[in-house]
């Protein structure tokens, strides 16, 4: 268990979506100072948080802020990216983009602070995942949040003889700027920021935010036919 009361926590991608959420969440629950990072640290509206400017894939800007924001107990990984790329057509530095944010990115992060974090006592790691982790939607984007997944699972392992936990979210499609030409059934950005929090605090470690996720989850282990329903004969 992770107490938020009280706690420093950095959020990348604390500007928009699903990370301004969990910024006004966090104040909510008493977080003490709450780091909220953005490429642009304009862009950070909450009058409370601390505006830091960051580009998860650029090693020099992570280690920057790492230097500012040494009493971090809690990191959550939620900035992405989804630039809708075609493995056969696209560029393939379209390609390479989703998995540099989204893979390669927040493991920039967890290295920078996983330091940080012990060195304060231990805390707890958050990644966004997605319901794309376990179903490929035919672009990159769902690659790179499953090798997330992998890399989440992985280091879970290796951080929890520090005193780190690390919980993975996975949420289906959501309330924000990045799915609002969808035409389909949203979570409202709130309540995962509830049910990300939630889970920090239980100390668990995946937290399945929708009936969606936990669908597709549900059917990982089964037939590829149960998910891919254009492979049925």
């Amino acid at each position: 268990m992770t107490a938020i009361k009280g706690a420093a926590v950095l959020v990348t991608g604390g500007s928009r979506g699903i990370g301004k959420a969990i910024v006004e969440e966090l104040f909510v629950r008493g977080a003490a100072k709450v780091y909220a990072t953005a490429r642009d640290p304009r862009t950070v509206a909450h009058p409370g948080a601390v505006p830091l400017a960051l580009e998860v894939t650029d090693p020099a800007s992570v280690a920057a802020a790492a230097e500012q924001a040494q009493d971090v107990t809690i990191l959550i990984n939620n900035a992405g990216a989804a630039t809708g790329a075609s493995y056969l057509d696209s560029p393939m530095e379209d390609v390479r983009r989703d998995l540099e944010t989204n893979f390669y990115g927040p493991l920039l992060v967890t290295r920078a602070f996983a330091p940080i974090i012990e060195r304060n006592g231990g805390g707890r790691i958050l990644n966004v995942h997605s319901a794309l982790s376990w179903l490929a939607d035919g672009t990159p984007y769902s690659a790179s949040k499953a090798a997330l997944w992998s890399q989440t699972n992985s280091l879970r392992l290796a951080l929890q003889p520090r005193g780190i936990g690390v919980t993975g979210l996975h949420v289906a499609y959501v309330d924000t700027d990045m799915t609002a030409g969808l035409d389909a059934p949203k979570s409202d950005s709130r309540d995962v920021a509830a049910a990300a929090l939630d889970g920090i605090e239980a100390g668990a470690h995946e937290v399945l935010a929708d009936d969606t996720t936990r669908w597709v989850k549900s059917q990982v282990s089964g037939d590829l036919e149960a998910l891919y329903t254009q492979l049925q004969l």
